[in-house]
Protein backbone atom coordinates (compact mmCIF):
# COMPACT_ATOMS: atom_id res chain seq x y z
CA UNK A 1 0.00 0.00 0.00
CA UNK A 2 1.44 3.39 -0.97
CA UNK A 3 1.86 6.08 1.73
CA UNK A 4 -0.72 8.28 0.00
CA UNK A 5 -3.22 5.46 -0.17
CA UNK A 6 -2.52 4.66 3.50
CA UNK A 7 -3.54 8.17 4.54
CA UNK A 8 -6.80 7.83 2.64
CA UNK A 9 -7.42 4.37 4.09
CA UNK A 10 -7.00 5.74 7.61
CA UNK A 11 -9.63 8.41 6.87
CA UNK A 12 -12.01 5.69 5.68
CA UNK A 13 -11.27 3.49 8.69
CA UNK A 14 -11.86 6.44 10.98
CA UNK A 15 -15.25 6.95 9.38
CA UNK A 16 -16.17 3.29 9.79
CA UNK A 17 -14.95 3.32 13.41
CA UNK A 18 -16.22 6.71 14.64
CA UNK A 19 -19.26 7.01 12.43
CA UNK A 20 -20.77 10.08 14.00
CA UNK A 21 -18.32 12.72 12.78
CA UNK A 22 -17.55 11.25 9.35
CA UNK A 23 -19.82 11.22 6.32
CA UNK A 24 -19.32 9.42 2.98
CA UNK A 25 -20.71 10.98 -0.21
CA UNK A 26 -20.18 9.78 -3.74
CA UNK A 27 -20.97 13.26 -5.05
CA UNK A 28 -23.11 16.33 -4.30
CA UNK A 29 -25.00 18.31 -6.94
CA UNK A 30 -26.95 21.53 -6.87
CA UNK A 31 -29.91 19.96 -8.69
CA UNK A 32 -30.25 17.06 -6.25
CA UNK A 33 -29.01 18.30 -2.91
CA UNK A 34 -30.08 21.94 -2.78
CA UNK A 35 -33.78 21.65 -3.71
CA UNK A 36 -37.11 20.71 -2.10
CA UNK A 37 -35.98 21.04 1.49
CA UNK A 38 -32.94 18.85 0.89
CA UNK A 39 -30.56 21.69 1.83
CA UNK A 40 -32.08 22.05 5.31
CA UNK A 41 -32.00 18.28 5.86
CA UNK A 42 -28.38 17.89 4.75
CA UNK A 43 -27.31 20.96 6.71
CA UNK A 44 -28.88 19.42 9.83
CA UNK A 45 -26.99 16.21 9.10
CA UNK A 46 -23.73 18.15 8.73
CA UNK A 47 -24.42 20.02 11.97
CA UNK A 48 -24.91 16.65 13.74
CA UNK A 49 -21.58 15.40 12.35
CA UNK A 50 -19.79 18.53 13.58
CA UNK A 51 -21.31 18.26 17.06
CA UNK A 52 -20.46 14.55 17.22
CA UNK A 53 -16.83 15.39 16.45
CA UNK A 54 -16.52 18.10 19.11
CA UNK A 55 -16.60 20.88 16.54
CA UNK A 56 -15.01 19.05 13.60
CA UNK A 57 -16.38 16.70 10.95
CA UNK A 58 -14.88 14.88 7.97
CA UNK A 59 -16.63 14.45 4.62
CA UNK A 60 -15.16 11.90 2.22
CA UNK A 61 -16.36 12.63 -1.32
CA UNK A 62 -15.96 10.30 -4.30
CA UNK A 63 -16.52 7.18 -2.23
CA UNK A 64 -19.49 4.85 -1.80
CA UNK A 65 -21.37 4.37 1.47
CA UNK A 66 -19.57 1.09 2.10
CA UNK A 67 -16.15 2.74 1.73
CA UNK A 68 -15.22 1.66 -1.81
CA UNK A 69 -13.28 4.16 -3.93
CA UNK A 70 -15.55 5.39 -6.70
CA UNK A 71 -13.80 8.52 -7.94
CA UNK A 72 -15.57 11.40 -9.69
CA UNK A 73 -14.35 13.71 -12.44
CA UNK A 74 -12.80 17.08 -11.47
CA UNK A 75 -15.88 19.03 -12.59
CA UNK A 76 -18.16 16.94 -10.39
CA UNK A 77 -15.72 17.17 -7.49
CA UNK A 78 -15.60 20.96 -7.75
CA UNK A 79 -19.39 21.14 -7.75
CA UNK A 80 -19.48 18.81 -4.74
CA UNK A 81 -17.16 21.16 -2.82
CA UNK A 82 -19.34 24.16 -3.77
CA UNK A 83 -22.45 22.38 -2.48
CA UNK A 84 -20.64 21.24 0.66
CA UNK A 85 -19.56 24.83 1.31
CA UNK A 86 -23.18 25.99 1.10
CA UNK A 87 -24.31 23.22 3.44
CA UNK A 88 -21.55 24.11 5.92
CA UNK A 89 -22.51 27.79 5.83
CA UNK A 90 -26.13 26.87 6.48
CA UNK A 91 -24.99 24.79 9.47
CA UNK A 92 -22.83 27.56 10.93
CA UNK A 93 -19.58 25.90 9.88
CA UNK A 94 -16.99 26.15 7.13
CA UNK A 95 -14.60 24.03 5.07
CA UNK A 96 -11.16 24.36 6.64
CA UNK A 97 -9.11 22.04 4.42
CA UNK A 98 -9.48 19.68 1.46
CA UNK A 99 -7.08 16.88 0.46
CA UNK A 100 -7.48 15.05 -2.85
CA UNK A 101 -6.35 11.71 -4.28
CA UNK A 102 -6.51 10.49 -7.86
CA UNK A 103 -7.94 6.99 -8.38
CA UNK A 104 -6.40 4.97 -11.22
CA UNK A 105 -7.97 2.07 -13.11
CA UNK A 106 -6.74 -0.43 -10.52
CA UNK A 107 -8.10 1.48 -7.55
CA UNK A 108 -4.77 2.96 -6.43
CA UNK A 109 -4.86 6.43 -4.87
CA UNK A 110 -2.19 9.12 -5.38
CA UNK A 111 -2.40 12.36 -3.40
CA UNK A 112 -3.02 15.61 -5.27
CA UNK A 113 -3.55 14.10 -8.73
CA UNK A 114 -6.50 13.22 -10.94
CA UNK A 115 -6.65 9.55 -11.90
CA UNK A 116 -8.30 7.51 -14.61
CA UNK A 117 -11.36 6.93 -12.40
CA UNK A 118 -11.37 10.50 -11.11
CA UNK A 119 -10.86 12.08 -7.69
CA UNK A 120 -11.54 11.19 -4.07
CA UNK A 121 -11.37 14.03 -1.56
CA UNK A 122 -11.38 14.43 2.21
CA UNK A 123 -12.85 17.73 3.44
CA UNK A 124 -12.38 18.88 7.03
CA UNK A 125 -15.39 20.86 8.34
CA UNK A 126 -14.97 23.12 11.36
CA UNK A 127 -17.60 24.74 13.53
CA UNK A 128 -17.95 28.51 13.18
CA UNK A 129 -18.89 30.70 10.25
CA UNK A 130 -16.20 32.48 8.24
CA UNK A 131 -15.01 35.78 9.61
CA UNK A 132 -16.50 39.10 8.65
CA UNK A 133 -13.39 40.65 7.16
CA UNK A 134 -14.29 44.32 7.60
CA UNK A 135 -11.08 44.78 9.61
CA UNK A 136 -8.21 43.77 7.36
CA UNK A 137 -5.16 45.83 6.46
CA UNK A 138 -2.47 44.84 3.94
CA UNK A 139 1.14 45.89 4.55
CA UNK A 140 3.90 45.76 1.94
CA UNK A 141 7.48 45.36 3.18
CA UNK A 142 10.57 46.83 1.52
CA UNK A 143 14.24 47.35 2.32
CA UNK A 144 17.79 46.34 1.43
CA UNK A 145 18.80 42.67 1.33
CA UNK A 146 19.68 41.32 4.80
CA UNK A 147 18.04 44.25 6.56
CA UNK A 148 15.62 41.90 8.30
CA UNK A 149 12.29 42.32 6.46
CA UNK A 150 11.26 38.67 6.45
CA UNK A 151 12.74 38.04 9.91
CA UNK A 152 10.81 40.95 11.42
CA UNK A 153 7.55 39.84 9.82
CA UNK A 154 8.20 36.21 10.82
CA UNK A 155 8.56 37.28 14.46
CA UNK A 156 5.43 39.44 14.28
CA UNK A 157 3.18 36.70 12.88
CA UNK A 158 4.46 34.02 15.27
CA UNK A 159 5.40 35.99 18.38
CA UNK A 160 8.68 34.04 18.38
CA UNK A 161 12.06 35.64 19.00
CA UNK A 162 14.56 35.21 16.18
CA UNK A 163 17.65 33.11 16.87
CA UNK A 164 19.98 35.80 15.56
CA UNK A 165 20.45 33.86 12.33
CA UNK A 166 17.20 34.82 10.62
CA UNK A 167 15.36 31.68 11.76
CA UNK A 168 11.92 33.29 11.71
CA UNK A 169 12.61 34.37 8.13
CA UNK A 170 11.89 30.78 7.06
CA UNK A 171 8.23 31.37 7.93
CA UNK A 172 8.02 33.81 5.01
CA UNK A 173 10.33 32.49 2.28
CA UNK A 174 8.37 30.04 0.19
CA UNK A 175 11.01 28.45 -2.03
CA UNK A 176 13.68 25.95 -0.88
CA UNK A 177 16.57 27.85 -2.48
CA UNK A 178 15.47 31.01 -0.65
CA UNK A 179 15.67 29.28 2.72
CA UNK A 180 19.03 27.73 1.81
CA UNK A 181 20.58 31.03 0.67
CA UNK A 182 18.76 33.27 3.15
CA UNK A 183 17.57 35.52 0.31
CA UNK A 184 13.98 36.10 -0.79
CA UNK A 185 13.54 35.85 -4.58
CA UNK A 186 9.78 36.21 -4.91
CA UNK A 187 6.85 37.70 -3.07
CA UNK A 188 5.77 35.82 0.04
CA UNK A 189 2.88 36.32 2.38
CA UNK A 190 2.22 36.25 6.11
CA UNK A 191 -0.79 36.91 8.29
CA UNK A 192 -1.66 37.48 11.92
CA UNK A 193 -4.53 39.15 13.68
CA UNK A 194 -6.09 40.51 16.84
CA UNK A 195 -9.08 39.75 19.01
CA UNK A 196 -10.32 41.17 22.33
CA UNK A 197 -7.45 39.47 24.16
CA UNK A 198 -4.68 40.80 21.91
CA UNK A 199 -2.61 39.30 19.06
CA UNK A 200 -3.68 36.03 17.39
CA UNK A 201 -0.50 34.51 15.98
CA UNK A 202 0.52 31.43 14.03
CA UNK A 203 1.78 28.37 15.87
CA UNK A 204 3.12 26.66 12.75
CA UNK A 205 3.31 29.02 9.75
CA UNK A 206 4.42 26.15 7.51
CA UNK A 207 0.98 24.55 7.92
CA UNK A 208 -1.64 26.24 5.75
CA UNK A 209 -4.43 25.25 8.16
CA UNK A 210 -2.74 27.45 10.77
CA UNK A 211 -3.11 30.47 8.50
CA UNK A 212 -6.76 29.56 7.99
CA UNK A 213 -7.17 29.45 11.78
CA UNK A 214 -5.96 33.05 12.05
CA UNK A 215 -8.56 34.18 9.51
CA UNK A 216 -11.24 32.27 11.41
CA UNK A 217 -10.39 33.43 14.93
CA UNK A 218 -9.20 37.02 14.53
CA UNK A 219 -11.50 40.04 14.63
CA UNK A 220 -8.88 42.07 12.75
CA UNK A 221 -6.37 40.79 10.19
CA UNK A 222 -2.96 42.06 9.13
CA UNK A 223 -1.65 40.56 5.88
CA UNK A 224 1.97 41.11 4.82
CA UNK A 225 3.21 41.15 1.23
CA UNK A 226 6.91 40.51 1.81
CA UNK A 227 9.00 41.79 -1.10
CA UNK A 228 12.58 41.22 -2.22
CA UNK A 229 15.60 43.21 -1.03
CA UNK A 230 18.24 42.04 -3.49
CA UNK A 231 18.98 44.44 -6.36
CA UNK A 232 18.63 41.85 -9.19
CA UNK A 233 15.02 41.28 -8.12
CA UNK A 234 13.99 44.95 -7.94
CA UNK A 235 11.37 44.23 -10.59
CA UNK A 236 9.71 41.76 -8.20
CA UNK A 237 9.81 44.34 -5.41
CA UNK A 238 8.12 46.90 -7.65
CA UNK A 239 5.51 44.28 -8.56
CA UNK A 240 4.78 43.74 -4.86
CA UNK A 241 4.52 47.43 -3.98
CA UNK A 242 2.67 48.60 -7.10
CA UNK A 243 0.68 45.50 -8.01
CA UNK A 244 -1.04 45.00 -4.64
CA UNK A 245 -3.74 47.22 -3.17
CA UNK A 246 -1.72 47.99 -0.05
CA UNK A 247 -2.82 50.01 2.96
CA UNK A 248 0.67 50.73 4.35
CA UNK A 249 4.34 50.27 3.60
CA UNK A 250 6.92 48.95 6.08
CA UNK A 251 10.51 49.93 5.17
CA UNK A 252 13.31 48.23 7.12
CA UNK A 253 16.74 49.76 7.77
CA UNK A 254 19.33 47.64 9.62
CA UNK A 255 21.00 49.40 12.56
CA UNK A 256 24.36 47.82 11.77
CA UNK A 257 24.29 49.00 8.14
CA UNK A 258 22.13 52.11 7.93
CA UNK A 259 20.34 53.46 4.85
CA UNK A 260 21.74 52.21 1.52
CA UNK A 261 21.16 52.96 -2.14
CA UNK A 262 18.51 50.22 -2.21
CA UNK A 263 16.86 51.75 0.88
CA UNK A 264 16.54 55.05 -0.98
CA UNK A 265 15.24 53.29 -4.06
CA UNK A 266 12.57 51.35 -2.16
CA UNK A 267 11.55 54.46 -0.21
CA UNK A 268 11.17 56.30 -3.50
CA UNK A 269 8.85 53.60 -4.85
CA UNK A 270 6.75 53.59 -1.66
CA UNK A 271 6.36 57.35 -1.64
CA UNK A 272 5.87 57.61 -5.41
CA UNK A 273 2.83 55.37 -5.02
CA UNK A 274 1.58 57.70 -2.24
CA UNK A 275 1.56 54.85 0.28
CA UNK A 276 1.57 55.78 3.99
CA UNK A 277 4.78 54.22 5.29
CA UNK A 278 6.41 53.16 8.58
CA UNK A 279 10.20 52.85 8.88
CA UNK A 280 11.44 50.05 11.17
CA UNK A 281 15.08 50.29 12.23
CA UNK A 282 15.97 46.60 12.72
CA UNK A 283 18.76 44.61 14.40
CA UNK A 284 19.05 47.02 17.33
CA UNK A 285 20.50 44.16 19.39
CA UNK A 286 23.68 44.17 17.27
CA UNK A 287 24.79 47.73 18.04
CA UNK A 288 25.16 50.14 20.95
CA UNK A 289 22.92 53.12 21.72
CA UNK A 290 25.24 55.61 20.01
CA UNK A 291 25.01 53.66 16.75
CA UNK A 292 21.21 53.44 17.02
CA UNK A 293 21.06 57.23 17.51
CA UNK A 294 23.30 57.72 14.46
CA UNK A 295 21.09 55.53 12.24
CA UNK A 296 17.96 57.26 13.52
CA UNK A 297 19.47 60.60 12.46
CA UNK A 298 20.41 59.15 9.05
CA UNK A 299 16.85 57.90 8.55
CA UNK A 300 15.40 61.26 9.57
CA UNK A 301 17.77 63.03 7.15
CA UNK A 302 16.82 60.62 4.36
CA UNK A 303 13.11 61.33 4.92
CA UNK A 304 13.60 65.09 5.02
CA UNK A 305 15.60 64.89 1.77
CA UNK A 306 12.44 63.64 0.06
CA UNK A 307 10.29 66.24 1.82
CA UNK A 308 8.78 63.84 4.37
CA UNK A 309 8.46 64.44 8.10
CA UNK A 310 9.89 61.70 10.36
CA UNK A 311 7.91 60.93 13.53
CA UNK A 312 9.94 58.92 16.09
CA UNK A 313 7.27 56.81 17.80
CA UNK A 314 9.35 56.25 20.94
CA UNK A 315 9.42 60.03 21.47
CA UNK A 316 5.90 61.00 20.35
CA UNK A 317 3.87 57.86 21.14
CA UNK A 318 1.62 55.48 19.22
CA UNK A 319 -1.41 57.78 19.41
CA UNK A 320 0.48 60.51 17.57
CA UNK A 321 1.75 58.05 14.95
CA UNK A 322 -1.76 56.77 14.21
CA UNK A 323 -3.16 60.28 14.01
CA UNK A 324 -0.36 61.76 11.88
CA UNK A 325 0.73 58.94 9.52
CA UNK A 326 0.13 60.07 5.93
CA UNK A 327 1.81 60.55 2.58
CA UNK A 328 4.01 63.19 4.24
CA UNK A 329 4.46 61.96 7.85
CA UNK A 330 6.47 58.75 8.38
CA UNK A 331 6.56 57.06 11.83
CA UNK A 332 9.94 55.55 12.78
CA UNK A 333 10.22 52.56 15.18
CA UNK A 334 13.45 50.94 16.45
CA UNK A 335 13.15 47.15 16.72
CA UNK A 336 14.92 43.86 17.31
CA UNK A 337 13.46 40.51 16.29
CA UNK A 338 15.92 38.86 18.71
CA UNK A 339 15.07 40.77 21.90
CA UNK A 340 11.53 41.75 20.87
CA UNK A 341 12.21 45.46 21.34
CA UNK A 342 9.74 47.57 19.37
CA UNK A 343 7.54 44.63 18.31
CA UNK A 344 4.84 45.57 20.84
CA UNK A 345 4.82 49.05 19.29
CA UNK A 346 4.34 47.59 15.80
CA UNK A 347 1.60 45.31 17.15
CA UNK A 348 -0.25 48.31 18.55
CA UNK A 349 0.14 50.27 15.32
CA UNK A 350 -1.11 47.41 13.14
CA UNK A 351 -4.00 46.73 15.53
CA UNK A 352 -5.21 50.33 15.43
CA UNK A 353 -4.25 51.77 12.03
CA UNK A 354 -7.31 52.39 9.81
CA UNK A 355 -7.74 50.73 6.45
CA UNK A 356 -6.78 52.99 3.53
CA UNK A 357 -6.76 50.86 0.37
CA UNK A 358 -9.75 49.88 -1.74
CA UNK A 359 -13.34 51.05 -2.08
CA UNK A 360 -15.88 48.38 -1.13
CA UNK A 361 -18.76 50.40 -2.63
CA UNK A 362 -17.25 50.61 -6.12
CA UNK A 363 -17.65 48.08 -8.92
CA UNK A 364 -15.63 44.90 -8.40
CA UNK A 365 -12.16 44.87 -9.95
CA UNK A 366 -9.14 42.63 -9.30
CA UNK A 367 -5.90 42.58 -11.26
CA UNK A 368 -4.42 39.07 -11.37
CA UNK A 369 -1.01 38.74 -9.72
CA UNK A 370 -0.51 35.00 -10.16
CA UNK A 371 -2.39 31.87 -11.19
CA UNK A 372 -2.19 28.20 -10.31
CA UNK A 373 -4.15 24.97 -10.69
CA UNK A 374 -5.78 23.05 -7.84
CA UNK A 375 -6.82 19.45 -8.38
CA UNK A 376 -10.58 19.16 -8.24
CA UNK A 377 -11.00 22.93 -8.39
CA UNK A 378 -9.22 24.03 -11.55
CA UNK A 379 -7.75 27.43 -12.39
CA UNK A 380 -7.25 29.87 -9.51
CA UNK A 381 -6.48 33.56 -10.01
CA UNK A 382 -4.98 35.33 -6.99
CA UNK A 383 -4.39 38.97 -6.22
CA UNK A 384 -5.57 41.87 -4.11
CA UNK A 385 -9.11 43.09 -4.79
CA UNK A 386 -8.78 46.68 -6.02
CA UNK A 387 -12.39 47.69 -5.51
CA UNK A 388 -15.86 46.37 -4.73
CA UNK A 389 -16.89 42.89 -3.64
CA UNK A 390 -17.09 39.44 -5.20
CA UNK A 391 -19.10 36.42 -4.07
CA UNK A 392 -18.86 32.73 -4.89
CA UNK A 393 -21.09 32.14 -7.91
CA UNK A 394 -20.63 35.61 -9.43
CA UNK A 395 -20.41 35.78 -13.22
CA UNK A 396 -17.26 37.64 -14.26
CA UNK A 397 -15.12 38.69 -17.20
CA UNK A 398 -11.41 37.80 -17.38
CA UNK A 399 -8.98 39.55 -19.70
CA UNK A 400 -7.86 41.07 -21.84
CA UNK A 401 -6.53 38.14 -23.81
CA UNK A 402 -3.74 38.79 -26.30
CA UNK A 403 -6.30 39.89 -28.90
CA UNK A 404 -8.02 42.29 -26.50
CA UNK A 405 -11.06 40.08 -25.86
CA UNK A 406 -12.51 39.07 -22.49
CA UNK A 407 -13.65 35.60 -21.47
CA UNK A 408 -16.79 34.84 -19.46
CA UNK A 409 -15.99 32.96 -16.24
CA UNK A 410 -17.69 32.12 -12.94
CA UNK A 411 -16.20 32.51 -9.46
CA UNK A 412 -16.49 28.93 -8.16
CA UNK A 413 -15.11 29.70 -4.71
CA UNK A 414 -12.95 32.22 -2.86
CA UNK A 415 -10.11 31.63 -0.40
CA UNK A 416 -8.23 34.05 1.84
CA UNK A 417 -5.03 32.69 3.37
CA UNK A 418 -6.28 29.11 2.73
CA UNK A 419 -9.57 29.87 4.45
CA UNK A 420 -12.68 29.52 2.30
CA UNK A 421 -14.91 32.61 2.37
CA UNK A 422 -18.21 33.38 0.68
CA UNK A 423 -17.19 36.92 -0.22
CA UNK A 424 -14.04 38.91 -0.95
CA UNK A 425 -13.85 42.67 -0.44
CA UNK A 426 -11.66 45.55 -1.56
CA UNK A 427 -8.14 45.37 -0.16
CA UNK A 428 -8.23 41.61 0.58
CA UNK A 429 -5.67 39.17 -0.81
CA UNK A 430 -7.70 36.30 -2.24
CA UNK A 431 -7.57 33.33 -4.56
CA UNK A 432 -10.63 32.96 -6.82
CA UNK A 433 -11.28 29.56 -8.39
CA UNK A 434 -12.61 30.16 -11.90
CA UNK A 435 -14.95 28.07 -14.01
CA UNK A 436 -14.73 28.57 -17.79
CA UNK A 437 -10.99 28.97 -18.28
CA UNK A 438 -7.83 26.86 -18.13
CA UNK A 439 -5.01 27.88 -15.80
CA UNK A 440 -2.55 28.33 -18.66
CA UNK A 441 -4.81 31.04 -20.11
CA UNK A 442 -4.78 33.13 -16.90
CA UNK A 443 -1.89 35.61 -16.88
CA UNK A 444 -0.54 38.27 -14.55
CA UNK A 445 -1.80 41.70 -15.57
CA UNK A 446 -5.25 40.44 -16.53
CA UNK A 447 -8.25 41.79 -14.64
CA UNK A 448 -11.47 40.29 -13.28
CA UNK A 449 -14.63 42.38 -13.65
CA UNK A 450 -18.42 41.87 -13.37
CA UNK A 451 -19.85 40.29 -16.52
CA UNK A 452 -22.20 43.24 -17.17
CA UNK A 453 -19.30 45.66 -17.69
CA UNK A 454 -17.94 46.68 -21.09
CA UNK A 455 -14.16 46.98 -20.61
CA UNK A 456 -12.11 48.75 -23.27
CA UNK A 457 -8.47 47.60 -23.19
CA UNK A 458 -5.86 49.84 -24.83
CA UNK A 459 -2.38 49.57 -26.29
CA UNK A 460 -1.67 53.27 -25.71
CA UNK A 461 -2.40 55.88 -23.07
CA UNK A 462 -1.28 59.35 -22.08
CA UNK A 463 0.38 60.10 -18.76
CA UNK A 464 2.06 62.72 -16.65
CA UNK A 465 5.51 61.34 -15.84
CA UNK A 466 8.47 62.30 -13.65
CA UNK A 467 11.99 61.08 -14.40
CA UNK A 468 13.66 60.17 -11.10
CA UNK A 469 16.94 58.92 -12.52
CA UNK A 470 18.41 58.62 -16.03
CA UNK A 471 22.01 58.83 -17.30
CA UNK A 472 21.19 61.13 -20.23
CA UNK A 473 17.75 61.99 -21.62
CA UNK A 474 14.55 60.12 -22.45
CA UNK A 475 13.75 60.52 -26.13
CA UNK A 476 11.09 59.17 -28.49
CA UNK A 477 10.93 55.38 -28.57
CA UNK A 478 12.57 54.88 -25.16
CA UNK A 479 11.47 51.42 -23.91
CA UNK A 480 11.44 50.79 -20.15
CA UNK A 481 9.25 48.24 -18.34
CA UNK A 482 6.02 49.80 -17.02
CA UNK A 483 4.67 48.46 -13.71
CA UNK A 484 0.99 49.38 -13.40
CA UNK A 485 -1.20 47.40 -10.99
CA UNK A 486 0.04 43.84 -11.72
CA UNK A 487 1.00 44.68 -15.32
CA UNK A 488 4.73 44.45 -16.04
CA UNK A 489 5.23 45.14 -19.74
CA UNK A 490 7.77 46.83 -22.00
CA UNK A 491 6.38 50.05 -23.42
CA UNK A 492 7.60 52.76 -25.76
CA UNK A 493 7.61 56.38 -24.52
CA UNK A 494 6.94 59.37 -26.76
CA UNK A 495 7.48 62.52 -24.63
CA UNK A 496 5.67 65.71 -25.46
CA UNK A 497 8.35 67.99 -26.90
CA UNK A 498 10.56 65.06 -27.87
CA UNK A 499 12.56 64.54 -24.67
CA UNK A 500 12.64 64.49 -20.87
CA UNK A 501 15.75 65.10 -18.75
CA UNK A 502 16.52 63.72 -15.26
CA UNK A 503 14.29 65.49 -12.72
CA UNK A 504 11.87 66.63 -15.45
CA UNK A 505 8.11 66.24 -15.29
CA UNK A 506 6.01 66.24 -18.43
CA UNK A 507 3.43 64.53 -20.57
CA UNK A 508 4.12 61.44 -22.65
CA UNK A 509 2.28 59.02 -24.89
CA UNK A 510 3.03 55.44 -23.84
CA UNK A 511 2.43 52.34 -25.97
CA UNK A 512 2.61 48.74 -24.71
CA UNK A 513 4.96 46.76 -26.90
CA UNK A 514 3.17 43.43 -27.17
CA UNK A 515 -0.52 43.52 -26.24
CA UNK A 516 -3.38 45.62 -24.82
CA UNK A 517 -4.26 45.95 -21.13
CA UNK A 518 -7.06 47.50 -19.12
CA UNK A 519 -5.77 50.92 -18.04
CA UNK A 520 -7.80 53.64 -16.33
CA UNK A 521 -7.30 57.35 -15.72
CA UNK A 522 -5.74 58.13 -12.37
CA UNK A 523 -3.76 54.90 -12.06
CA UNK A 524 -0.18 55.40 -10.92
CA UNK A 525 2.77 53.44 -12.29
CA UNK A 526 6.53 53.02 -12.03
CA UNK A 527 8.82 52.61 -15.04
CA UNK A 528 12.34 51.22 -14.97
CA UNK A 529 15.12 50.29 -17.38
CA UNK A 530 18.61 49.63 -16.05
CA UNK A 531 19.51 52.52 -13.74
CA UNK A 532 16.72 54.65 -15.20
CA UNK A 533 13.60 55.02 -13.10
CA UNK A 534 10.51 57.17 -12.99
CA UNK A 535 6.89 57.39 -11.95
CA UNK A 536 3.72 58.46 -13.70
CA UNK A 537 -0.04 58.88 -13.56
CA UNK A 538 -2.42 57.88 -16.35
CA UNK A 539 -4.24 61.00 -17.62
CA UNK A 540 -6.12 59.80 -20.74
CA UNK A 541 -7.05 56.45 -22.28
CA UNK A 542 -9.39 57.75 -24.98
CA UNK A 543 -8.55 58.84 -28.48
CA UNK A 544 -4.90 57.88 -28.15
CA UNK A 545 -4.65 55.18 -30.78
Amino acid sequence: MTPDRAVLERAIERGEREGGSVEFKERLTRETHLVDGRLESLAAQLRHRVLSGDGEATYVVGITDDGNLAGIDPEAFSESMDVLSLLADEAGAHIEDVETWGVDGEGNAVRGQSGERGIVGVATIREGAVMDDDEHIVVGTAGHVDHGKSTLVGSLVTGQADDGQGGTRSYMDVRPHEVERGLSADLSYGVYGFDDDGPVRMDNPDRKTDRARIVEEADRLVSFVDTVGHEPWLRTTIRGLVGQKLDYGLLTVAADDGPTKTTREHLGILLATELPTIVAITKADLVDEDRIATVEREVERLLRDVEKTPLPVERHGVDAAIEEISETVVPVVTTSAVTGDGLDTLDELFERLPKTGGDETAQFRMYVDRSYNVTGVGAVASGTINAGRVEAGDELLLGPMADGSFREVVARSIEMHYHRVDEGRAGRIVGIALKGVEEQDVERGMVLLPRETDPQPVREFEAEVMVLNHPTRIGEGYEPVVHLETISEAAAFYPEGGQLLPGDSGRARIRFKFRPYLVEEGQRFVFREGRSKGVGTVTDVTGVE
